[in-house]
């Protein structure tokens, strides 16, 4: 009777289908379109331009190979060269000081105060304006007149003496670019690191109060391991922004005074649009390319690792 009943109840089970998988799989047809538009309008002229980076090519008429000379000639190039030690310091400096800034506020607004939620809209609001913009903004800002912008301010609270040609002084143009890409991004820095933040549980920061630990021992041993995914995700996304900058470089200073404030995003594109260099300049993004992914590599694999010990 049990056997009888056994054989009936798996008669009537429904058939359970089987899962097609691969790429005949049904998400992968509405994943389709997009796949395609993105191959066409991205990966197809990214090889392309591969090609390119191995020739002489002006732009017009005809292309012929000439091997690695564009590569060679980038390493003879004293205005590369430059540009590129222009874009590491860039970087540094937009890593360390925008997540330090970030990692600020984000403390600073995760607490009880009243006005957080409209003082995280106000930090937060710069990074969805248009980077040109904020460059021409801080044209303004750094305007080199004595009454104008921020040399006005200071000499309105008594440090005239401070005042500079923020965009005209070799030494300052640089630092003053990135004044200006720290202060657009620093509130979306705070927004990841809020978000960490939001994560750290309660019981922890009560729990290690009743051992005595102080605010700095609290931060040091409870919160700071627990933000390890928000400090990967800011720290490569500041790196890739730094490292590929070009907007606000190109809007506030072009490159200069002379190539002081050069990146190799400004160089690729005044060797393209300006010269008519297109074969040299796609090897110079080619370059840029590769190196981006090499330090995004070994990045995200030391910043994981740190993740799993914390």
């Amino acid at each position: 009777m049990a056997e009888a009943l056994t054989a009936r109840t798996t008669r009537t089970r429904p058939r359970r289908r089987r899962r097609q998988g691969g790429f005949l799989a049904p998400p992968w047809w509405f994943a389709a379109p997009a796949l395609a538009v993105y191959a066409l309008v991205v990966l197809y002229p990214s090889i392309s331009g591969i090609a390119v980076a191995f020739t002489d090519w002006n732009g017009i008429g005809d292309r012929s190979f000439n091997g690695l000379a564009n590569f060679h000639k980038l390493l003879d190039d004293d205005a590369a060269r430059g540009s590129l030690l222009n874009t590491l310091l860039l970087t540094v400096a937009i890593v360390v000081v925008q997540n330090g800034i970030g990692l600020l506020l984000a403390l600073g607004v995760h607490t009880k105060i009243k006005s957080r939620a409209v003082l995280r809209v106000i930090f937060f609001a710069p990074a969805v304006v248009s980077p040109v913009m904020v460059a021409f903004l801080w044209k303004y800002v750094y305007n080199p007149a004595p009454d104008a912008g921020l040399n006005g301010i200071l000499g309105a609270v008594g440090l005239g003496g401070l005042r500079q040609d923020w965009l005209g002084d070799p030494s300052l143009a640089l630092w003053s670019v990135a004044g200006m890409v720290i202060w657009q991004f620093a509130g979306y820095s705070m927004v990841i690191f809020l978000a960490g933040l939001e994560g750290v549980p309660a019981e922890l920061h009560e729990a290690a109060m009743i051992d005595g630990a102080g605010l700095w021992q609290r931060f040091r041993n409870v919160t700071w391991p627990l933000l390890a995914p928000a400090v990967t995700i800011n720290v490569m996304l500041s790196t890739i922004g730094g490292l590929k900058l070009f907007d606000q470089v190109y809007a506030a200073t072009n490159g200069g005074p002379g190539h002081a404030s050069e990146t190799l995003s400004t160089v690729l594109y005044k060797q393209a649009f300006v010269f008519g260099n297109y074969g040299y300049s796609t090897a110079i993004a080619l370059v840029l390319a590769l190196f981006v992914a090499a330090v995004s590599m070994i990045q995200i694999h030391y910043l994981r690792g740190r993740e799993v010990t914390s």
